[in-house]
């Protein structure tokens, strides 16, 4: 590269590092510090296990702490509006789960648009959802359940992750598609939820995978299926509700994003260490454990993700006629 594009290049890196208020030495030496990293619910649920996992990869990787910081409430919206608001200097990132693609038409009243005041950085993987019942209901499959619903209008109460959830929004799907008639009780977290349905407070929780699958194999609640459009590959002997209820279909995304501005380069950076650790057997190991399909993407696919799972979303809330002021 002769020296007059050496310094063409360096001019528009300067241009760029004005416009969000980072040097390209600073991201040239990323990170040099802790990066925290916001999560949307409350510690111990199956968003915090996988951000948990992925940040002590990232933690040995870099020799940098990344921080799980759990920002609970909202559906998610308080986390994303803190990343958003943040400094984009990349040591502030957002875990991104189907809540961000959700709420941009579930809430009315947002004060900030996801797709505009993000930069999509990674993809971690994809997970499905879990239908479990307390064991006090007599339902053993997805049919009984409705049958049962059906005979007891209004006297099921299903509980949620949040308002806007995949949790929430997932029962709300199959509530349109069945006509079951069911009270929602939403939480600060399925981790807290789950008391609840073991004592038969409220009677399900269409959870993501990891805890539903933890808390169905201890046999504190009963697994009626999955929400992928078919049997998820690490419960094969559990149905799909699709097979029940035929187009049902509700698949998490779980990645991250960044406040607007941050620089290229950082988001490159963190886009190919995450890439690297989708690579490590013994993390993609820890993954399978809740059921989780590694899904590396570059920023670009995983933005056209976010996009088409925000327009997927939107049609799934008007279908459903939910809304939150």
């Amino acid at each position: 590269m002769s020296g007059f594009l050496r310094a063409a290049l360096f001019g528009l890196m300067c241009l760029a590092s004005l416009a969000t208020g980072i040097s390209p030495s600073a991201a040239a030496g990323y990170p040099d510090r802790p990066v925290r990293w916001l999560i949307g619910f409350a510690a111990g649920g199956p968003v915090d296990i996988v951000a948990r996992i992925m940040s002590q990869w990232l933690s040995d990787h870099f020799g940098q702490q990344f921080v799980v910081e759990n920002r609970a409430g909202s559906g998610g919206n308080i986390a994303a509006a803190t990343a958003v608001n943040s400094t984009p200097d990349g040591y502030t990132i957002l875990f991104d789960a189907p809540n961000n693609a959700i709420s941009t038409s579930l809430y009315k009243h947002l004060t900030y648009d996801f797709i505009r005041d993000t930069v999509p950085v990674a993809s971690i993987m994809q997970l499905t959802n879990m239908m479990v019942v307390t064991n006090a209901l007599p339902a053993k499959n997805i049919q009984e359940f409705i049958d049962y619903c059906k005979a007891n209008p209004g006297k099921i109460s299903y509980a949620s992750s949040g308002l806007g959830t995949s949790v929430h929004m997932s029962a709300e799907l199959f509530k349109a598609m069945t006509h079951c008639e069911m009270v929602h009780v939403p939480y600060r977290g399925s981790a807290i939820a789950f008391p609840d349905i073991m004592s038969n407070k409220v009677q399900l929780i269409f959870d993501n995978l990891p805890s539903a699958l933890e808390q169905s194999r201890a046999g504190n609640v009963r697994a009626l299926g999955v929400t992928s459009p078919q049997r998820w590959p690490g419960v094969p002997d559990v149905p799909a509700i699709a097979e029940t209820v035929p187009g049902f279909e509700s698949i998490g995304f779980y990645g991250i994003s960044a406040p607007k501005g941050t620089p290229p380069e950082i988001v490159e950076t963190l886009n190919k260490a995450v890439n690297e650790a989708l690579r490590d057997p013994k993390l993609v190991a820890k993954l399978a454990e809740f059921g989780g399909i590694p899904k590396p993407m570059t920023p670009a696919e995983f933005g056209t993700l976010i996009a088409s799972e925000t327009e997927k979303w939107r049609k799934v809330v008007e279908f459903a006629g939910v809304s939150v002021d």
